[in-house]
């Protein structure tokens, strides 16, 4: 479970806690603890929230929506130009071109349509952010992500279209132990060749790095419960 966020804690802390609870999964998994990036995901979040975490080194950061994304980024990167965005939630394709504009990472790729689309706006304008395929991992029909059976045709697409597989990410259902999901993200990752895996939010950092994650999206244990 994450670590309480008290009160007294300051963003600091915070983010010093989580990278402790990282490193010592790592440790025990036998990782290296800077092989794991954490996004903070920001969602919600105003730019007077993410700022004092950005000034005390966080770098990676995840938002769930372009329009929201669009509003608060372009100001804080003039501050801190090296910050990168990740976006982590669903993303229409009538939003790919804006999306492929701000971020630096694309986490939910998850049918034709949208490669196309994000395939477009990236030979329109030269960006090719790093693109994680989205995996109903839980066969959940009210989550976004591919059905596993799916996959194959789905990463041979993206391929085609020249897009820069950085992973595959999944969100494992809610109140069950999340291990077995994690573990079958890997395989699944295994058996495609593919290095990186975006799991693990704040409940749950140590199960997904104990199986590999490569990217945790951590939130509330860092910015505390949103509205």
């Amino acid at each position: 479970m994450p670590l309480p966020i008290a009160r007294t804690m300051t963003p600091d802390d915070r983010l010093a806690a989580t990278h402790a609870r990282i490193a010592s999964a790592a440790r025990i998994a036998r990782r290296a603890p800077a092989d794991i990036t954490l996004v903070a995901v920001s969602k919600t979040h105003p730019p007077e929230a993410i700022r004092p975490l950005l000034l005390a080194g966080q770098r990676d950061f995840g938002e769930n929506r372009v329009q929201e994304a669009a509003a608060k980024w372009p100001a804080l990167r003039e501050e801190f130009a090296d910050c990168r965005l990740h976006l982590v939630g669903q993303l229409q394709s009538n939003k790919a071109a804006e999306a492929v504009a701000l971020a630096d990472a694309i986490h939910s790729i998850d049918r034709p349509s949208l490669i196309a689309a994000v395939a477009r706006a990236s030979d329109a304008t030269g960006r090719r952010p790093d693109c994680f395929v989205q995996v109903n991992i839980g066969d959940e029909p009210q989550k976004g992500g591919c059905a596993i059976a799916d996959l194959p045709a789905l990463l041979a697409e993206a391929r085609t279209a020249a897009l820069p597989i950085a992973g595959l990410m999944c969100v494992p259902p809610a109140a069950v132990e999340p291990a077995p999901y994690f573990a079958l993200l890997a395989k699944i990752a295994r058996d495609h060749g593919i290095a990186g895996l975006s799991m693990g939010m704040s409940d749950d950092v140590e199960q997904a790095v104990s199986l590999g994650a490569t990217h945790v999206r951590v939130g509330s244990a860092l910015f505390g419960a949103r509205a």
